[in-house]
């Protein structure tokens, strides 16, 4: 490895600890190692375990998917989408297409994949590449630093999966970085004196999962602006045999509270416009989960020390929608870069620059959706949003792009990142137009 930061005495030692085997963590991973690093990922969680989400991937997180050279093939339940449904307030729907085809090449705008499997395929995909992986192996404190590496300790849980390497190996590991992934309460965070005390995200979304779903849901990809749920919104995303992902979101301090969620969500289903779209026979899977969304990105500290802190731990998450996957795969390959490009110059290099690039790439973008956040709280301004939207065959094209983040939120406000084929680029994943998708 020429490349590499040092040459491993033993297998607890690595250039690059990553802690968290979720996106983020994956992403850096898979970045670093394709450079010549010597990485170790490590993840308190056995795989395949959920995460609760919407499930959404947009054409940014899919872009950055086929760059690390992921196959949505080995993913089950993988659906891609080629049409979403808007409902605003006034009770009026809006179709928009995505321009999945293209000189007759298709390629993927939108998809929906279930969190226990998008995770587990993407873990499997890095050991493919070579990189150890260790689960039920959490991470819980700094156990010494020197002023060339820093070794941590972990514990082992009981469920740790063995058929790799045993998580009983690595209860001390040294590094000369660490990539903390683990969320948004992460340990790292805490061990590194940059914990969020009080922090519970800017938002809070619920969701459960549906089988027998026969009407028009079954296939189109929803999304209901109901008045009292502004800014926030309800969905019903597609996945293959009639399943869907349901749920909602809601900003933190509107009309409704966290403790609300549960009791308003059977009234959510029974509203005409949901239940006409689910069909008479859907019926409730398993349980419902809820989880907080962290979206304060230009507030958070963004590295410390020996430590990086990547998706949810960095609070990347779009601060208008929610969403959160393609930022947290943004966010690993951010940090994977500036550790590639500055780790011979010590952490203060490696944290400079990437603190620059995620300037470059989440502030503006973060402000301006904070701004339509704005919009949205009010109800005839969404709905004036969404009739514009509307207007023309070049808005409703254009604004779907803009809505599954084709290009950066606020690209046309920062110049540095226009090119060539702006709102013009294909997909991801192309293939011809005569092969099939789930």
């Amino acid at each position: 490895m020429p490349n590499a930061i040092f040459e491993p005495k033993s297998s607890n030692q690595c250039d690059v600890l990553v802690v968290g085997a979720g996106p983020a963590g994956i992403a850096a991973a898979i970045t670093l190692t394709a450079s010549g690093q010597n990485v170790l990922v490590i993840d308190k969680a056995v795989f395949p375990r959920d995460k609760c989400c919407g499930d959404g991937l947009t054409t940014g997180a899919l872009r950055i998917l086929e760059m690390l050279g992921f196959d949505p093939t080995t993913v089950a339940n993988w659906k891609v989408c080629s049409d979403v449904w808007l409902r605003s307030p006034s009770g009026r729907e809006i179709q928009l297409q995505l321009p999945n085809v293209k000189k007759n090449k298709t390629s993927q705008f939108a998809a929906i994949a279930p969190r226990i499997e998008l995770d587990h395929a993407l873990v499997k995909h890095a050991r493919a590449l070579g990189i150890k992986i260790i689960e039920g192996c959490a991470f819980t404190e700094i156990a010494r630093q020197t002023t060339d590496d820093i070794t941590v300790s972990t514990v082992s849980a009981d469920t740790a999966d063995t058929s790799d390497t045993s998580s009983s190996e690595f209860h001390e590991i040294t590094t000369k970085f660490i990539v903390a992934a683990d969320g948004m309460w992460s340990p790292v965070r805490k061990a590194f004196g940059a914990s969020q005390p009080g922090y519970l995200g800017e938002w809070h979304a619920f969701r459960q999962y549906l089988g027998n779903v026969t009407g028009p849901a079954r296939d189109r990809l929803y999304v209901w602006f109901d008045a009292d749920l502004l800014p926030g919104y309800a969905w019903s995303f597609p996945l293959p045999n009639g399943r869907v992902n349901v749920g909602f979101g809601i900003l933190r301090g509107s009309k409704y509270s966290v403790q609300d969620m549960k009791s308003l969500w059977p009234e959510l289903l029974a509203r005409p416009h949901i239940a006409n779209a689910l069909g008479p026979d859907a019926t409730l899977e398993a349980r419902h989960t809820a989880w907080p969304i962290p979206a304060r990105v230009t507030n958070a500290k963004l590295a410390s020390g020996r430590a990086i802190f990547v998706g949810d731990a960095v609070c990347a998450a779009d601060t208008m929608t929610g969403e959160g996957i393609g930022q947290a795969l943004l966010t690993g390959v951010l940090a994977a870069e500036a550790i590639i490009g500055a780790h011979r110059r010590g952490p203060t290099a490696v944290r400079k620059i990437y603190e620059t690039k995620m300037r470059r790439e989440f502030f503006a973008d973060h402000r301006m959706s904070q701004v339509l956040g704005r919009v949205l709280k009010n109800e005839f301004l969404t709905r004036g949003v969404l009739r514009v939207a509307n207007y023309s065959d070049w808005t409703r094209r254009n604004f779907v792009r803009w809505m599954f983040e084709d290009e950066p939120r606020a690209a046309l406000l920062t110049p540095r990142r226009w090119h060539r084929n702006f709102l013009k680029r294909d997909g991801a994943f192309e293939s011809s137009a005569t092969a099939t998708s789930n």
